[in-house]
């Protein structure tokens, strides 16, 4: 029930957002939102540091609740937002609040509460996979999540363009 009622606001607070506009700023500040099996993975943080030359990066990502997973401020699950679908853990309302230059949806497949993770962000510029859901991001890249190097040269190659980031 809780689900059925987060994809409603979920879908309310998409057409509010359909007005948003992207940031024109340079690029300091990197937050990630990534599915527990793409980041267990690979080292997206790392990453990002190498390839888009940033240092300030927090990232965050979503697994499935269980009771014999222990509480981490590394990762959310669907117990970590309220029945309007809005974030109640601390440090993750604090992640989602901050208003991170350029925010990566690094996930490939549609997930509710990854979704609405990115949705909810404060974040200035949302950058993410394509045929996920085109109105979450200012920038879809189409790629494989495994092609993390080819993803993220992809991006720099856009935020130099639009004047984000430095080459």
């Amino acid at each position: 029930m809780k689900k059925s009622f987060i994809k409603k606001q979920f879908k309310k607070l998409l057409q509010e957002e359909e007005y948003r506009a992207a940031s024109n700023e340079e690029v300091y500040t990197v937050g990630i939102i990534a599915s527990y099996e793409i980041s267990k993975w690979l080292k997206i943080e790392d990453e990002v540091e190498k390839i888009l030359t940033l240092g300030n990066i927090r990232i965050y990502s979503y697994r499935p609740f269980s009771k014999s997973n222990v509480s981490s401020y590394k990762y959310f699950s669907e117990k970590d937002f309220n029945w309007k679908g809005e974030p109640k853990k601390t440090a993750f309302k604090d992640f989602i609040d901050e208003p991170h230059d350029l925010l990566i949806g690094y996930f490939n497949k549609r997930n509710i509460y990854l979704e609405n993770a990115v949705l909810h962000s404060k974040a200035k510029f949302k950058v993410g996979f394509s045929k996920v859901n085109q109105e979450l991001y200012d920038l879809e890249i189409a790629e494989f999540p495994t092609n993390i190097e080819s993803f993220l040269l992809e991006l720099k190659k856009y935020l130099v363009v639009l004047g984000k980031l430095k080459n």
